[in-house]
Order: structure tokens, then C-alpha cells, then sequence
């Protein structure tokens, strides 16, 4: 005779997939809630970036995040996994365009609380989440982690002369020269091929420097940096391997108030993203966050 069932639990906290409408489709994401009241919370909106997915967010600050009590929602966007494979989205710098939509999804949900939305984009998204907070004002808080100014920077570094004539080369219609360098790049640098093919894949180009070039549109350069109007954290990992430097630079830039939050290697924190130390890490962020999302109307 078989034992009686137990009954089952609910999960905590509670997960739902959504569909976020965007452009005519959807964008694919994940909603956290506190509780079952439909009580409005603080809610912290999350994406990733180059390569992540929405599902690694949960273990990357959004199971954190509303064990605390947040409303979380987290998403991939165009040029990220699930919009790039299902609808054929690749990514695109006018990242505002994609936070509004989400924005609007958010504050139809009776769990968020539309006067105190956060928003976090990790990794390439310390740029995208900044630059969709220059235009998009009803954001309470932002969160850069890592922060990062300017991917074109890194694009133009290993191109001998100034910034301009590297976008010259970059955008020119043929330089068989620096295409013959990018190819050398990838046969001999396992990790380089790897990044090239894959940031062709998400950009929806065909050759190494169309991908190089391309990143020249990722910029918080000539102002926009500057139009950031709600309280902005900037992560900084001090061993950063892909943006060092970066986020001091989106820092220096930024009017609006602001933190610099520095981690270290001693903290176990130094390494892009601090996958050494999340637990620590995100301690940090969100009870910056709390004090925060504490101060407003």
C-alpha cells in the first residue's frame, strides 16, 4: 500500500513567467513576488548583458533581492538568449526603447509600487541600464554592475592612432589591414573567437570588424552620461578583466547623486561581477538600494 502524499508547499518566493509585450512581440522574463497580497512593493527590475540570461539573475541578485521584501522583475532583451533565438532580435544601443516597455508592464502589476522601480543591469548592462536611464525618468534608482562609459573604448585600444581615426577605420567600407588583424585575433586567442562570434551573433553582423564597430554605438560619451537624473550606484570590480577603468569613468561623468561601491580581491569580490563573493556583494548593493528607495516621496 502506497504511503499517503504529503501535501505539497508553495514555493518562496513565488516565480511566474511572463511575456513582457515589446515592439509587436514579447520579451521573456521571470516575476518575483514578496507575498501573495498583491501588496504594492519596491520592485527591482534586472537584466543582464553580453551573454547572460535571465534565468542566472535569480541567482545573481533577484532571489536576494526579494527575500528582503522587493517585487523583482527580470528579462532578456533584444540580442540576449531567449529574443535573440526565438524572434531574431539582436541587441541594440537605444536600450531606453526596451526599458520603457518594461517600465509600462511593471507598473500595470498590482505588486509594484511605481514610484519606487530600480533598475539593475549587470555586465554589458552597466552600460544598456545607464543609457536607458538618460531618457527614461520614472525610474526611483539605478544600479551598474560593473558600471561601464564607453564600449567603444575598447574597440578602438588596440588600433594604433587617436579614437577618431580608429572609427574611421572601424566604420570604413573596406581595410583589408585590420580586417587581416581581427582574423589573427581570432585564429590565436581562444577567448577573443569566442567573443568575436558570438558579439557577431548578437549584433547581427558578419565579420570581426563590423562587430568591433558596432560597439562604437555603446557610449555614454557627449552628454548622455550627464542626463542620469535618479540615484545611481556604479559597482567597480577592482581586477575587472573586460571594463577596468570603466566604471570610474561613468562615475566622473554622472550629475545626478551618486555612489562609487569598490570591490576588492581581498573581499574575494574583484573579478567582473563578483562571482567570488555574491552573497557579499549583493549585501552591499541592495542595502545601499534599501537607504535609498527609504528616502523617496
Amino acid at each position: 500500500m502506497r504511503p499517503a502524499s504529503r501535501p505539497r508547499r508553495h514555493c518562496t518566493p513565488r516565480i511566474e513567467p511572463v511575456r513582457i509585450p515589446y515592439e509587436g512581440t514579447t520579451l521573456p522574463g521571470y516575476l518575483y513576488r514578496a507575498d501573495t497580497t498583491g501588496t504594492p512593493r519596491p520592485t527591482l527590475i534586472m537584466h543582464s548583458g553580453f551573454d547572460g540570461t535571465a534565468e542566472e539573475l535569480h541567482f545573481s541578485g533577484a532571489l536576494a533581492a526579494v527575500e528582503r521584501g522587493y517585487t523583482v522583475l527580470t528579462f532578456d532583451g533584444p540580442g540576449q538568449p531567449g529574443p535573440r533565438h526565438r524572434e531574431g532580435l539582436v541587441f541594440r544601443p537605444d536600450w531606453e526603447n526596451v526599458i520603457a516597455p518594461v517600465v509600462d508592464f511593471a507598473e500595470g502589476l498590482p505588486e509594484v509600487d511605481s514610484s519606487r522601480i530600480a533598475l539593475l543591469g549587470s555586465s554589458m548592462g552597466g552600460l544598456l541600464a545607464p543609457r536607458a536611464a538618460a531618457f527614461e525618468h520614472r525610474l526611483a534608482a539605478l544600479i551598474a554592475l560593473d558600471g561601464v562609459h564607453d564600449l567603444g573604448a575598447i574597440s578602438a585600444r588596440n588600433i594604433p592612432g587617436d579614437r577618431q581615426e580608429a572609427e574611421r577605420r572601424l566604420r570604413a567600407d573596406s581595410d583589408p589591414q585590420l580586417d587581416a588583424r581581427l582574423q589573427q585575433i581570432v585564429t590565436q586567442d581562444a577567448t577573443a573567437r569566442w567573443a568575436i562570434n558570438h558579439g557577431m551573433y548578437v549584433m547581427g553582423v558578419d565579420t570581426p570588424r563590423a562587430f568591433s564597430a558596432s560597439y562604437l554605438d555603446y557610449t555614454l560619451r557627449d552628454g548622455l552620461a550627464e542626463q542620469i537624473r535618479c540615484p545611481t550606484l556604479v559597482c567597480d570590480a577592482a581586477e575587472d578583466e573586460f571594463f577596468k577603468g570603466q566604471p570610474r569613468q561613468l562615475y566622473d561623468h554622472l550629475t545626478c547623486p551618486k555612489t562609487l561601491m569598490v570591490f576588492t580581491a581581498e573581499e574575494g569580490a574583484g573579478a567582473h561581477c563578483h562571482p567570488g563573493a555574491m552573497r557579499h556583494s549583493l549585501a552591499r548593493v541592495l542595502d545601499r538600494l534599501d537607504d535609498t528607495l527609504a528616502t523617496t516621496p
